[in-house]
């Protein structure tokens, strides 16, 4: 049976999260650099993205760069900021012709100059597109969201337009780099990896996690599929006991 006929389009999650990990690895595979992967990476974006459009999914968000990421080699760092301007000219097209919004969360201002620049100006391109937001995480990492949010909302407190007592899980959100976008119903992490690695620690309290061992170039419209119908499988408590949530 076609793993896309078994989802459910009714029970769709709103907010898809995406650790795409195992770019180095499967370059190593193929005898290749570890930039010779990343750019394969791009593929792999490329089809997660429209599968997910034209599922119905409204925001879909990529974990592009941590933080952390910084430490890697300066000439893969260099590679990769490169690539992600080349990436985003050669896709914007594709952003327009399925009606795409893309955005992006984390210190991006600290990004490189020509990557800064070139990032605004597709979030400009396609700031009235509706299908589908896609948020691509850059120089993000889950600890600097919750520092930031809670700089902004001290500097609130101590400029009396907060009071302290006013400071719950709805406010401290708000504050947080992905605003009023809901939080994630499901984290896809491919490579085989078992972890968050830092990246929306506040939005995932709650969030379905599913692990692949498919390496990021070779991910694909069906591992798509494939983890939305586990995610539908399984049973959302929010703490609750099974029965409670029987109507």
């Amino acid at each position: 049976m076609d793993i896309k006929s078994e989802i459910d389009l009714d029970k769709l999650p709103r907010h898809i999260a995406v650790i795409m990990d195992g770019n180095g690895r499967w370059a190593k595979q193929h005898g290749r650099p570890r930039v010779f992967g990343h750019k394969n990476g791009v593929r792999a974006v490329r089809e997660t993205t429209e599968a997910a459009a034209e599922l119905g999914i409204e925001y879909l968000t990529l974990y592009a760069f941590s933080t952390e990421n910084w430490n890697r080699p300066k000439l893969e760092v260099s590679a990769l900021m490169t690539l992600l301007v080349e990436t985003l000219h050669q896709e914007l097209a594709t952003l327009l012709k399925n009606d795409i919004r893309l955005k992006a969360i984390g210190a991006i201002e600290q990004l490189p100059t020509a990557t800064y620049k070139t990032l605004l100006e597709g979030i400009e391109r396609t700031k009235t597109n509706k299908r589908m937001t896609l948020n691509l995480a850059l120089n993000y990492s889950g600890k600097w969201d919750i520092l930031q949010a809670t700089r902004a909302i001290a500097e609130k407190v101590n400029k009396g337009e907060i009071k302290p007592e006013g400071i719950d899980d709805a406010l401290f959100a708000s504050h947080l780099s992905t605003g009023q976008v809901p939080d994630p119903e499901l984290l896809i992490r491919t490579s085989g990896e078992s972890r968050i690695s830092n990246f929306l620690l506040w939005q995932m309290a709650y969030t379905e996690l599913y692990f692949t061992p498919v390496f990021w170039p070779d991910f694909g419209k069906e591992h798509l599929y494939k983890a939305i119908v586990e995610y539908q499988q399984r049973e959302r408590r929010f703490g609750k006991t099974s029965d409670q949530l029987v109507p």
